[in-house]
Formats: structure tokens, sequence, C-alpha cells
């Protein structure tokens, strides 16, 4: 009966320890997803996040706005392909527009399926994750943002990054009219 007794206690304790690493653990694990458009760093939260995507072959769509890129079959999906950089009225880098600017890098970032839309975000490149003890302070939001930016954060290293909001993304009325 003492080794039982004794047994439990060790699982209890086992239990307490491993309880303990999980809360630490989630305290430091990554919120956002990190990825570059025309220059500048963004921050997505990965709980409004959906797959990313190599970069592929995308059917223009006629009548549309200047960002909206086309559609693209993905998981046997019709998904609308949104140029990040344009749709924030960003400008690429000077002289490579358009499909100049694809690269081996360039990825396509879907909106989670729960916020209903199905789209794609066009970005440069990955940057991996992040987590909030990553960054140091907050830095004022550009007056000229879209509203889905929902602040900026400044890392270790004093590099401004733009945490957008893509349920405020999937319901602002620019976003949803593709139509030019």
């Amino acid at each position: 009966m003492a080794t039982n007794r004794q047994s439990l206690k060790d699982l209890q304790e086992r239990l307490a320890r491993r309880l303990a690493a999980a809360k630490s653990e989630a305290a430091t694990a990554a919120s956002w997803l990190a990825f570059e458009a025309g220059g500048h760093r963004y921050l997505v939260p990965l709980v409004q996040s959906g797959e990313i995507f190599p970069w592929t072959t995308v059917q223009s769509v006629p009548y549309t706005k200047p960002w909206y890129v086309g559609v693209a079959s993905l998981r046997g999906g019709l998904h609308g392909v949104v140029d990040w950089v344009r749709f924030v009225g960003q400008d690429a880098v000077p002289g490579i527009a358009g499909p100049e600017r694809i690269t081996s890098e360039s990825r396509l970032v879907s909106l989670h399926g729960a916020l209903g839309v199905n789209a794609v975000l066009w970005i440069d490149r990955l940057l991996g994750l992040r987590n909030p003890s990553m960054f140091s302070a907050m830095a004022p939001r550009p007056q000229d943002a879209p509203p889905c930016i929902a602040r900026c954060l400044i890392d270790s290293q004093g590099q401004t990054w733009q945490e957008l909001d893509l349920q405020a993304l999937s319901s602002d009325p620019e976003f949803l009219a593709v139509a030019a």
C-alpha cells in the first residue's frame, strides 16, 4: 500500500511539473507568422491564418481592381489571389511590378477557413514564426494604413512590424469588392 501511495505521489509530482512546463511553453510559443511584402515586415496571427502555398498558376480575372491578381486552384478549391503590396498601396521595388516580382520565395498565405473568405495573400517571402517576447516596444500606426493593420511593434533589432488583423480584413468592404 505504501508503494502505491508513493507511485501516486510521484505521478502527481510529474504531472505538476509537466503542467508548469506547458504553461511556460505557451507563454513563449509562436503567436504570429512573419512575412515580408514590398520591403515591409508583417505579422499575421496564427489563429487567423490558414495554409501557406508556393506560388502557382493564377488565372487573371477581367474587370477587377489592380490588386486582385486572379484566382488559383489550391487543394481543389478556388481562391482569390490578392497582391498584398498593391492592396495596401505600397510600391514594390521600383521598376519591378506584377509578374516580375514573382520569385522562388513568393508565397500565397490563405486566410483561415473560419473567416469565410476563399482568399490568399501574395507575399514576397516568409520570415518564420514570431512570439511576443521578440518585441520590445510599440510604434505608432501609420496614418495611411488600412483598417486591418492592428498595431505596429518594434523588435530587438529596431525593425518595425505591422500586425494584420485578418478578421478585420475579411470584413473590409474594400477587400470584398474586387470589381473595378
